[in-house]
């Protein structure tokens, strides 16, 4: 034995010690799972299909800690799913999220089971950092301010080659802002 190193033996005073973790010790991480539901499903059915995704995250231990409602909204691109033995492309669905704590090892199931439901069109599953866990963006709340507004011209305001009322007409069709400024 080479000089200065001790050889370690085991006896039963010096045993290595694991301690036991209780439910409240483990390690639960946040995450946020986005969805669609598929516009087919009827709208007094969407709640229900949220309640059987957040089931699958309660069942697998998971704390559910915020969400927003599922709210159906035109799609920026159509999504295509395999649906009755042939491809479907939607253009619109409901989109909703689920914010909760869960151990790692379990999310695979949760995930699994989530994608594989039969009225959920698409799903992403993200770890949040506590920063975002702290400050949800809120989707449905976001796009409410966007409104469209309608501007009409009464028939009586256009008199023909008037080339201001031309130039009004024009930037409307166009969605120019300055429509407003121009009838000013």
């Amino acid at each position: 034995m080479a000089a200065g190193l001790k050889q370690l033996h085991m006896s039963d005073s010096n045993m290595p010690v694991t301690e036991a973790v209780t439910a409240d010790e483990r390690e639960l991480v946040a995450y946020e799972i986005a969805y669609h539901v598929l516009p087919t499903v009827a709208e007094g059915e969407v709640d229900s299909v949220t309640a059987e995704l957040k089931n699958f995250i309660t069942t697998a231990g998971g704390q559910i800690f915020d969400e927003e409602q599922a709210e159906r909204f035109e799609l920026a691109y159509e999504i295509e799913k395999y649906l009755e033995g042939r491809y479907r492309k939607f253009g619109s669905a409901y989109f909703g999220w689920v914010r909760f704590h869960l151990e790692p090892k379990a999310l695979g199931e949760v995930t699994e089971h989530i994608e594989g439901h039969k009225s959920v069109l698409r799903s992403l599953t993200i770890r949040l950092t506590k920063a975002e866990e702290q400050n949800p963006f809120r989707f449905h709340e976001s796009i409410a301010d966007i409104k469209v507004r309608n501007i009409t011209i009464a028939d009586e305001d256009v008199v023909e080659g008037d080339e201001v009322a031309e130039e009004v007409v024009e930037a409307i069709l166009v969605g120019d802002e300055k429509a407003e400024e121009v009838v000013k």
